[in-house]
C-alpha cells in the first residue's frame, strides 16, 4: 500500500491547472505549425500565425491563452494500492483546482443553472475516476470552454447505421458549429457504449496526443475519413475559409446494446488546453 497526502495532490493539481491555462501543449503547437504549411487560404494562414503568436505571448507573460478558462474537467486513474491521507481524493482535486484558478487570476465560469449566480471559485470541477491496478496515480486536466461545449452533441443512431452515417453526423456537428466553435478544432468522438458513457469517451478522446491515430487500424481509418470530410467543409480557421477546419479527429469506441448506437461528438477549440501529472 502506498500513501499519498491529499495536500500533495492539491498542490500538484494547482500547478497543473495554471500551467495548462497558460501553455499550449507541445503536440498542439506542432499540429498548428504543420497546419500552417497545409492551409491554402491567406486569411486562414494569418489566423494560424496569430494563434501561434498568442501562444508565445501567453507563455512569456504567464497569461491565460483564452479569456474563457472553462469548466475544469479531470480524468483520474488511481491505483488500487493507493491510500489518500488527510482528506478524500475528489476534494483534494477540487481544492487544488480552486487554488489554481485563484492564483492564476483565471475567470470563474461556473454558475447556478437557474439563477445564473456565479459560484465564485469555478466549483464544481467535473471529475471522472477510474480504479486501476498498482500504486500509481495519474490525473489529466482539460479546460473546456463554453463555446465548443455548447456545440457538442449526442445522438442515438439506429443499429443499422454504418460508417457513412457516423461520418455524416460528425460532419453535421462541425458544420452547424461553424465559426462559433473557434476552429481549427480537435474533434472527439465516442461511438458505442451507452447514453451516459459515449459523451465521456468523446471528451476523453480530446486528451490523446493530437493527430496520433487510434491503435486499431479500422478506427484509425474512420478517423482519417471523418477528418477529410470535415476539412472539405471549407470553414477554415476561425470560420474565414480554408482547408484546416480541424487538426484531428479522435474516435474512441465501446460495445453497445444490440438495439442502439450512441454517438457523441465533443468539440475542442483551437485553444486546446490540457495537461497531465503522475504521482
Amino acid at each position: 500500500m502506498r500513501t499519498i497526502p491529499a495536500s500533495l495532490i492539491s498542490e500538484r493539481v494547482k500547478d497543473l491547472v495554471i500551467e495548462a491555462n497558460v501553455m499550449l501543449p507541445p503536440d498542439v503547437v506542432a499540429a498548428f505549425e504543420s497546419a500552417f504549411g497545409r492551409e491554402v487560404s491567406e486569411a486562414g494562414r494569418l489566423v494560424i500565425s496569430e494563434i501561434l503568436e498568442n501562444r508565445a505571448v501567453a507563455a512569456a507573460q504567464r497569461l491565460p491563452l483564452c479569456q474563457d478558462t472553462g469548466t475544469a474537467v479531470f480524468f483520474a486513474e488511481i491505483g488500487a494500492d493507493v491510500h489518500i491521507d488527510g482528506g478524500d481524493f475528489e476534494s483534494a482535486i477540487t481544492n487544488g483546482m480552486r487554488q489554481g484558478y485563484r492564483e492564476g487570476h483565471f475567470r470563474m465560469s461556473m454558475a447556478d443553472p437557474l439563477t445564473r449566480a456565479n459560484t465564485g471559485d469555478n466549483v464544481p470541477a467535473v471529475i471522472h475516476v477510474t480504479c486501476v491496478p498498482g500504486d500509481g496515480l495519474t490525473i489529466s486536466f482539460l479546460a473546456k470552454g463554453g463555446g465548443t461545449e455548447n456545440a457538442s452533441r449526442l445522438f442515438m443512431l439506429t443499429p443499422s447505421d454504418r460508417e457513412d452515417a457516423v461520418t455524416a453526423r460528425v460532419v453535421s456537428v462541425v458544420d452547424e458549429a461553424g465559426a462559433r466553435a473557434c476552429p481549427p478544432l480537435i474533434v472527439g468522438v465516442g461511438l458505442g457504449g451507452a447514453f451516459d458513457t459515449a459523451p465521456i469517451m468523446a471528451r476523453r478522446a480530446l486528451l490523446r496526443e493530437v493527430g496520433v491515430p487510434h491503435p486499431e487500424a479500422r478506427i484509425a481509418g474512420l478517423e482519417s475519413r471523418i477528418l477529410s470530410a470535415v476539412n472539405d467543409l471549407g470553414i477554415g480557421p476561425m470560420g474565414l475559409g480554408g482547408r484546416v477546419t480541424a487538426l484531428a479527429v479522435h474516435v474512441e469506441i465501446a460495445p453497445c446494446h444490440i438495439a442502439s448506437l450512441p454517438l457523441a461528438v465533443n468539440l475542442q477549440c483551437h485553444s486546446a488546453r490540457h495537461g497531465e501529472i503522475r504521482l
